[in-house]
């Protein structure tokens, strides 16, 4: 069941399960879970392994990084690859997983996100990809709203997450065993 606004802003305020929202996620969220805004940037280089047991991602450097009270932007090319991570921290209980879904603007402007599950027990700021599958270039602000966040009660006992990537960590600096 997809938990609505009014007791996602109480768990907020009681549980922490999200951090760092806008005033306007706080006094007004729009539809079933809340809007989150782009953080920092990451350019990937290098190789990646996707072993059985082990594993090894790209090497990344941060392009840009939200700063509040400042403007900045970056300008995303057809075709450009970009890892990113939201303002916002959540902290999933475990009995709740949640779903990042694209606000309808990005994908109207060419830009898709890929993403995934967030586990029970997930704690930190979320990395997800961000490419420009369309035919322009596309200017987006640091701070701006561009996906959509929407948490689901799980019925019976959830499994904690137990990945490297707690804490909202964006790479891995060496080949790792997976745990």
């Amino acid at each position: 069941m997809i938990i609505g606004p009014k007791e996602l802003l109480e768990l907020v305020k009681t549980k922490k399960l999200v951090e760092g929202l806008s005033e306007r996620e706080l006094t007004n969220p729009e539809g079933t879970g809340f809007d989150l805004r782009l953080g920092e940037v990451f350019k990937i280089s290098g190789d990646a392994f996707l072993g059985e047991t082990h594993r090894k991602t790209p090497d990344i450097e941060s392009v840009i990084t939200f700063e509040e009270g400042k403007t900045k932007s970056i300008k995303i090319k057809p075709g450009d690859f970009f890892l990113v991570k939201t303002v916002e921290k959540i902290n999933l209980p475990i009995d709740l997983s949640a779903t990042i879904l694209p606000r309808t603007t990005t994908f109207r402007s060419g830009l898709f996100l890929r993403t995934g599950p967030i586990q029970p027990g997930y704690s930190g700021e979320l990395t997800f990809g961000l490419k420009n599958e369309g035919p322009v270039t596309v200017e987006i602000e640091m701070g701006a709203r561009f996906a959509h966040v929407i948490f689901q009660e799980i019925k019976g006992e959830g499994s904690q997450y137990r990945g490297q990537w707690q804490g909202g960590r964006v790479s891995a600096t060496k080949k790792e065993k997976q745990v």
